[in-house]
């Protein structure tokens, strides 16, 4: 054990200068000395501001025990501490590119050429160490590309972090972060990346630059001994235990690792949320939308605040759909959600697109009054709910398109389908009545539209069911609609308001008020329905040995089967069509 030391104390020393050691350095415990091996750092634009205590051409020699605290000795000096983080990490010997390389002169790995002004240097890998090059590249004056294709934001130390932010906002790095050359080959002397994606053109550089797997320093190095190993105040940075039983921790959360172990009196940030971290290198979900995205948001207008009616415009292709069809939204699990719920298994799928089938929906008139045509339209509408999360359910799409604005960029799948339409109303003198809860009046609107523009002669009518006023965005359409149209009649049923008494679709057959909207009785023969919504609203019947067995909640489907309707089936068409929508 070493003897009392009178070095000064710090309350944290880091051995080696890198993304994931300023990252604990700069986190607020207290007084930090950071030792360097070498002559530079990277990072110089940002820690620089941090003002930090650093020495260069700090060799550690010891690391040892010093009565409650530590004691780190170099060639320099020596310096108490109550915590020793090393982060000083080592290149892989003997690592080579995993891809084809030629042009060995202009190819490097681990190190950047001594000279990098005004020349074209690509880095390639997504570490913190592959950042570190790319930084160094460009305070060393290079127009660097940073090649970081496979790179997961929530690895990235929060130094690493903030320096891609500020170099890519400042324009000074170009980041690739979904795309890495497949080989580099050489024209003219000089390396040419070919990335082999549609996303990334081929491109050629004065230099490429590979960073390799890294590992960290072990104690047999510097000179750690066992009695400081087994304080637990000896750090290592890294993803895998360094030495047996001593604290090991990766630098996007070493500094709130550190501070919970050792400094619990000190107010240090918490780690970032995964999602957090991730909004943390802004070019990772700007490649993402860029890969993922095939349509914008044209309109979003909020009914209330969890229910909206939006539009959208693909970039390419035909809108062409049969009213009644369905299509499929998609946004990227990395972006950000309006509630503070965590997608299971986030960390696997979050470069990936949460999807969603919605049934298309339809703005109902111009401008001027006249009928939306079904000529000149180039976006499809849309009319959806926040669905809030539970704890058997976390819904992955609504609470992000909650976030969504006009101008946003959005996936929009590339075939509508669907066999819920109106191919069974073949004369324009049935009747039609259309029955929904909440949204699943969707398909409906679009239905209805139809059925008007072909100039349909029967009675019409629309019911749907909600909880609230609030909750009926296209009435006002609806009521213009009825003062048009004689033949269509408009129901809009709120359950908990107290102007209007609580009755349910269910009960408007039941009390005959269907059949005084159409003007007749609820005749199969002349009559088809069309059901959409909530599965208890409609109440489709199971097959229970050669039975027909209908739920407990009786609903729209048994009373209509009691006066002789049918239901659409795969195989034989009847006069009662479904579409469940929850």
């Amino acid at each position: 054990m070493a003897e009392r030391s009178s070095a000064a104390s710090y309350d944290l020393v880091v051995i080696g200068a890198n993304a994931g050691g300023f990252s604990a350095a700069t986190a607020g415990l207290g007084r930090v000395k950071v030792l360097e091996p070498g002559s530079t750092i990277p990072f110089g634009s940002i820690v620089g501001p941090e003002a930090l205590d650093i020495s260069f051409g700090e060799t550690v020699t010891s690391v040892d025990v010093d009565g409650e605290g530590l004691v780190v000795t170099t060639a320099k000096g020596t310096y108490g501490c109550r915590v020793c983080l090393v982060a000083q990490r080592l290149d892989s010997a003997g690592w080579e590119p995993p891809i084809p390389v030629t042009a060995r002169d202009r190819v490097h790995v681990d190190r950047l050429p001594d000279r990098v002004a005004d020349a074209d240097v690509l880095v390639v890998g997504h570490t913190d160490h592959a950042v570190e090059l790319a930084s160094r590249a460009v305070e060393g004056g290079a127009n660097a590309v940073l090649a970081a294709g496979g790179m997961d934001p929530t690895l990235v130390s929060p130094t690493a972090a903030e320096a891609l932010r500020v170099l890519e906002k400042g324009r000074r790095l170009t980041g690739l972060f979904r795309s890495v050359p497949e080989q580099v080959g050489e024209v003219d002397g000089y390396p040419m990346a070919f990335f082999g994606d549609r996303r990334t053109p081929d491109l050629q550089f004065d230099h490429v630059v590979f960073a390799s797997g890294r590992t960290t320093v072990g104690p047999d190095a510097l000179g750690v001994t066992d009695a400081a190993l087994a304080s637990g105040q000896v750090w290592f940075l890294g993803e895998e235990e360094v030495a047996p039983g001593a604290p090991t921790s990766p630098g996007w959360r070493v500094a709130s690792d550190i501070a919970a172990a050792c400094f619990p009196d000190r107010e240090v940030a918490p780690s970032p949320s995964p999602a957090e971290r991730r909004r943390g290198v802004p070019g990772v979900a700007e490649e993402l939308r860029d890969e993922h995205y095939n349509a914008t948001i044209t309109y979003f207008e909020p009914t209330h605040s969890d229910l909206w009616i939006l539009r959208v415009r693909p970039d390419e292709g035909t809108i062409s759909h049969l009213p009644g069809q369905y299509a499929s939204l998609g946004l990227g699990y990395w972006e950000e959600r309006i509630d503070d719920a965590v997608d299971p298994g986030l960390d696997g799928r979050w470069d990936k697109l949460v999807r969603r089938s919605y049934s298309i929906s339809n703005r109902m008139l111009e401008p001027n009054g006249y009928l939306v045509g079904e000529r000149g339209e180039d976006e499809l509408e849309f009319y959806i709910v926040l669905v809030p999360p539970t704890d058997a359910n976390v819904p992955g799409l609504t609470p992000r398109l909650a976030l969504k604005r006009a101008g946003d960029r959005i996936y929009l799948g590339p075939k509508v389908a669907g066999r819920y339409t109106l191919a069974p109303v073949d004369d324009p003198d049935l009747s039609v009545l259309f029955l929904s809860t909440g949204t699943g009046e969707a398909p409906h609107n679009n239905m209805l539209v139809e059925l008007l523009r072909k100039g349909h002669r029967g009675p019409i009518a629309s019911a749907v069911s909600v909880r609230r006023w609030a909750d009926l965005a296209y009435i006002d359409k609806h009521r213009y609609l009825e003062e048009r149209y004689p033949w269509y009649s408009y129901l809009p049923l709120p359950t908990r308001e107290d102007d209007v008494p609580k009755r349910y679709i269910q009960d408007a057959i039941t009390d005959g008020t269907l059949e005084g909207l159409l003007g007749h009785d609820l005749d199969p023969a002349r009559t088809h329905v069309f059901l959409c919504g909530n599965p208890s609203m409609i109440g489709l019947p199971e097959e229970v040995d050669g039975e027909t067995r209908y739920p407990d909640t009786t609903g729209v489907v048994e009373l209509l089967a009691a006066r002789g309707f049918t239901l659409d089936q795969r195989k034989q068409r009847g006069n009662v069509h479904f579409e469940e929508y929850w």
